[in-house]
């Protein structure tokens, strides 16, 4: 593995001193990154249409997404994009009222869409197509308590502060899973019994590799979780691995790549209204820290060691979502 596909946003250049994060960035970028040369190319820069945003300043961000075989499924705010690789041709496209706010989708296994509709603390289920088949609340409440159905929700700029806030979508043995934010555990939907405690600090991305789930929370730790047993075995905390001179910021994306090594991603910490989102950063901040640009690294945690780190705000990625591996050409 030579090169990675890196998901996420470049910011607006001219904000406001108290900008809200739904108008920060002005377009959703995918850069590759060439591990052994260090070269970086842009893949895709997109703007999603009027119609599908809340205003002229709304964020355009590639938030979490799946790679599989040759299809890249990644989304917007409010949009679901399917691009075949390696030219990127987008061959679908799925936008429906209800979404608000999308964090990750990733195909089922019944060849659905799984979407994280994080502003109306949902997940949905639908067809490649846009037919919704199924829709579950991650809080024990009715569908539509707190919203409406008569409602276009990509013309709501924000629905903050959000309850739960589902991250990161994903399926066990066939069962469907998402990550809660504000619950710290990611949730079996369709056995709710089942539940992986992460109380540590607020989870982000769930990535299954080699009979684990590594989610990484967003305070710069990973939790191993065992996927058969749902129980938390390990915890690697990356802060005591790069030091504790530099904030390394809002940790999102994870490749596990063997049992030890792994590319993680972290967004530079941006300010926002919602500041309870970044409190965990006030107990590990001391005077003289550095604040880290928005970067990704490849970490040894068997050796405590990071192997390998770029920097990617001079490539136009001020925010950063999912690491994927680059397919090898057939």
């Amino acid at each position: 593995m030579s090169s990675l596909y890196v998901l996420g946003a470049r910011q607006r250049k001219s904000l406001l001193k108290r900008e809200w994060e739904w108008n920060l960035y002005d377009a959703a970028i995918i850069l590759e990154v060439n591990t052994l040369s260090g070269a970086v190319r842009t893949c895709i820069e997109y703007k999603s249409p009027p119609e599908v945003l809340a205003g002229p300043k709304s964020s355009i961000v590639f938030k979490s997404g799946s790679l599989i075989g040759d299809k890249l499924y990644a989304c917007t705010s409010t949009e679901v994009l399917i691009f075949k690789l390696p030219r990127f041709e987008q061959i679908g496209y799925v936008s429906l009222p209800c979404f608000n706010d999308l964090h990750h989708v990733v195909p089922s296994s019944d060849g659905m869409l799984l979407v994280a509709n994080t502003g109306l603390d949902r997940v949905v289920k639908c067809t490649v197509e846009g037919e919704i088949v199924e829709q579950w609340c991650v809080l024990p409440e009715l569908l539509w308590s707190r919203f409406s159905p008569h409602v276009d929700y990509r013309k709501v700029p924000s629905t903050k502060p959000h309850q739960s806030h589902p991250n990161f979508v994903f399926e066990l043995k066939g069962e469907t899973w998402v990550t809660r934010f504000r619950q710290r555990d990611a949730i079996c939907l369709t056995d709710p019994e089942k539940r992986i405690d992460l109380a540590l600090q607020y989870p982000h991305d769930g990535v299954l590799s080699n009979g684990k789930m590594y989610f990484t929370l967003v305070d710069g730790r990973v939790s191993i979780a065992n996927a058969d047993t749902h129980q938390v075995e390990r915890v690697i905390d990356l802060k005591e691995i790069d030091g504790r001179e530099a904030l390394l910021g809002w940790c999102r994306g994870i490749l596990p790549l063997h049992d030890h090594t792994m590319w993680v991603g972290f967004s530079r910490l941006r300010k926002t209204e919602f500041r309870e989102n970044v409190m965990w950063a006030k107990h590990i901040f001391r005077k003289g820290m550095r604040e880290k640009p928005s970067h990704i690294t490849l970490y040894d945690v068997q050796n405590g060691i990071s192997l390998r780190e770029f920097a990617l705000e001079e490539y136009g990625l001020n925010i950063i979502f999912s690491i994927f591996s680059v397919p090898a050409a057939p």
